[in-house]
């Protein structure tokens, strides 16, 4: 055992640098009520007096008191890596304040009160971060207590409403711990099975493994009473224990007692009073009970600290594997991070990267997705017809055979209306484009999350930079090959393209009427050729009449009768009159009609003529619209298949092989190498912590293996 105490100080070292939250050897954790002695029983396993004493809450910070007991040989190898060059026998030492020695323990308490109030307060308020004291001495046994503020039950002076609330669960963090040893301390001068430390020991330890029980002021029970059937456990049975001490009085406190003298005046007192359990109560049997509990308890959690500590360790390796090792070759290391980036975004595009995305479709998965989908759906829903009315066809037709009524249907009226159909199919071809542009765009960030862009957040801002201008350079070419391709579609309307079989149907029907409007003999076939253009509905009711754009309905038939009616008017006002033109009553009646000079005139054409369309035109109109459905789906066909090709080469496929030969020309420049890889203050404070704690945790983990070896596990 005593070859052990060394190697666990060492590890309690290790474990106090990699801090509490992280991994928690056993301790010994003290709780008890307000003036119940805790403080007492402290100051006298330590042998002198080092804590803050005063009325109401005192401890407000929990007090990790390390004993290190050490030999009085100044050649100790406790002596010469703990203190070197210092020849007091005992000194202390906390971590916050890193090698500083104190070897006045009247120091050691007004450090305590300082820090305590630095950190909680002047107002009684409490604070959870814990103090850790080492104290070395030869007269004490190596233990780990944990000392903790009095439970208490109403706020006092200026002390917090929920003050009660604080402590408790201050209290129950530490005893919840499995590794931990409760130690209740309960006054003797009270009911113990009124004992609040004894309640909230069995509440987080219902089996008793771990909870030891001490009775404090035994001195102080009223005459004729004693604590016999407390300490044999016939009140309340604690599976540890229940050990007995007497504490100094505050008189005793006051005039300066020596512990030493305490210690005696204790002995002399069980010795008196319970002589029959003497040897089983008192302060040295406490330090001693509780340094065997402290060892086995450690013996018996060993094995899951070192599972606990190799875990950590390869969590904090491949940590620090992530911040990167320090940089030895600057210009290496910048084509290494160019060359990764180059081939992660390449490999995003191409579906072969090693981080796939499982929650969205992203890169080239994306890209197809817009090809096949986004763009596809849309061109699908492009009405061939979209825009057209009969007026419009009529119109064009109309316009199209000049003065003279043509007995075809004019060639050059399909070409203009198909082609401003086609042009329809430029605007969602662009938005493909741009669609595209966008995913490579957002694939920049998803390739840059990597620990190393993270690293060198300057490099990572100028890769995003050159990432972006590439796009936006191949944006113009690319754009302008998706607008050639309807150019093109316009330049020649193919009216011989093989799948456009509508043109031969309409060939025949149109030859066909040609020999029904000059041969008075046309055959039964001819007949069934015109059948075929005309539908059924056109042939059972009378010609549509299409109306002019502001939604006036003038007949042809009533323009007709108007005309007519005008003319009269007109050949009346010419007969010879004694009146002068524009005088008397013929000058005041409104007439329908216009003169000038004596000559009449027709009303005025709008510039939207109701037009009423005959048997044929209805027929034309007809054979028109089928021409343009069939031409318009040949081409869109075309423009469905080709956008995403032209995307591809003059995009894509650039971006993904000019990326990395454009980010080493842009970036590989000697004289910006050290801005680019300069690391982020962030990122370089948390490598140093990383590795100061796997050193640490590698440290605990050869320790565990020595303690191992000493016990022969």
């Amino acid at each position: 055992m005593e070859a052990l105490i060394p190697v666990i100080n060492k590890l309690q070292d290790v474990f106090n640098t990699v801090g509490s939250e992280t991994i928690q050897l056993p301790q010994i954790v003290v709780i008890g009520n307000q003036s119940s002695g805790k403080s007492s029983v402290l100051e006298t396993l330590v042998g002198h007096d080092f804590l803050p004493r005063g009325t109401g809450i005192v401890t407000r910070r929990p007090l990790v008191l390390q004993l290190l007991h050490i030999s009085k040989d100044c050649s100790s190898k406790s002596r010469q890596e703990d203190m070197q060059n210092v020849t007091a026998q005992e000194w202390a030492k906390f971590l916050h304040t890193k090698n500083k020695i104190y070897t006045d323990f009247g120091e050691v308490c007004k450090e305590i009160e300082n820090e305590t109030d630095r950190m909680s307060g002047t107002n009684k308020g409490i604070c959870p971060e814990p103090i850790v004291l080492k104290i070395y001495s030869p007269k004490v046994v190596n233990l780990t207590l944990v000392d903790l503020p009095g439970l208490t039950k109403v706020p006092v002076g200026d002390q917090p409403p929920d003050i009660e609330t604080q402590i408790r669960d201050l209290a129950i963090h530490y005893i919840s711990n499995p590794n931990s040893v409760i130690l209740a301390v309960t006054a003797a001068n009270t009911d113990f099975a009124t004992s609040e430390a004894l309640k909230l020991a069995r509440d987080f330890d219902p089996d008793g493994r771990r909870t030891l029980a001490v009775i404090t002021k035994l001195d102080l029970m009223d005459a004729g009473t004693d604590a016999m059937d407390v300490l044999c456990g016939r009140v309340i049975p604690v599976k540890l224990g229940i050990i007995g001490v007497v504490n100094r009085s505050q008189a005793d406190i006051n005039n300066k007692k020596e512990l030493a003298e305490s210690l005696k005046d204790e002995a002399t007192f069980l010795q008196k009073k319970y002589p029959s359990i003497a040897n089983r109560n008192g302060t040295p049997y406490l330090a001693k009970t509780l340094n065997r509990l402290l060892m086995h308890h450690i013996r018996d959690c060993l094995p899951e600290l070192k599972t606990r500590v190799n875990v950590l360790i390869a969590q904090f390796q491949s940590l620090l594997n992530s911040f990167g090792e320090p940089i030895s070759d600057k210009s290496q290391l910048l084509l290494q991070i160019i060359t990764r980036f180059a081939s992660a975004y390449c490999s995003t595009i191409e579906g072969t990267s090693r981080n796939i995305e499982t929650s969205e479709l992203c890169g080239g998965a994306r890209i197809c997705y817009i090809f096949h989908e986004t763009f596809g759906r849309t061109l699908e829903s492009v009405d061939p017809l979209g825009g057209l009315n009969a007026r419009d066809i009529l119109t064009a037709i109309r316009n199209a055979t000049g003065p003279r009524p043509a007995l075809f249907v004019p060639e050059i009226s399909f070409e203009l209306l198909v082609k401003r159909q086609i042009r329809r199919l430029e605007e969602p071809s662009l938005r493909c484009v741009e669609l595209v542009h966008e995913e490579m765009q957002r694939m920049i960030q998803h390739c840059g999350t990597h620990q190393e862009m993270l690293r060198f957040p300057k490099l990572h801002e100028r890769i995003v930079d050159v990432v972006t201008n590439c796009l936006r350079q191949r944006l113009p070419p690319t754009n302008a090959m998706v607008e050639n391709l309807v150019q093109i579609e316009l330049a020649y309307i193919n009216t011989k393209h093989p799948d456009f079989s509508e043109a031969q149907l309409v060939h025949k029907a149109m030859m066909g009427n040609n020999l029904v409007e000059n041969d008075t003999h046309k055959t039964h076939s001819q007949r069934n050729v015109l059948d075929k253009i005309q539908e059924d509905k056109d042939r059972s009711t009378p010609p549509p009449v299409v109306d002019n754009l502001n939604g006036s309905s003038w007949r042809l038939s009533n323009l007709m009768r108007q005309n007519r009616a005008d003319q009269a008017s007109s050949d009346r006002s010419s007969e010879p009159s004694n009146s002068l033109p524009g005088s008397g009553a013929n000058s005041a009646s409104p007439s329908p009609s216009r003169t000038k000079k004596g000559i009449n005139l027709l009303p005025e054409v709008p510039e939207q003529p109701v037009m009423k369309l005959s048997s044929r035109e209805q027929r034309d109109c007809e054979v028109i619209e089928r021409l343009i459905k069939s031409y318009f789906m040949i081409v869109r066909k075309n423009i469905q298949d080709s956008t995403p090709k032209a995307i591809m080469h003059f995009l894509v496929n650039h971006v993904k092989d000019h990326l990395q030969s454009e980010l080493v020309c842009q970036l590989y420049k000697k004289e910006e190498i050290e801005t680019l890889l300069e690391e982020s203050v962030h990122i370089a404070a948390r490598r140093k912590e990383a590795s100061e704690m796997l050193q640490a945790l590698q440290r605990a983990s050869q320790i565990i293996g020595e303690i191992r070896e000493i016990h022969l596990w």
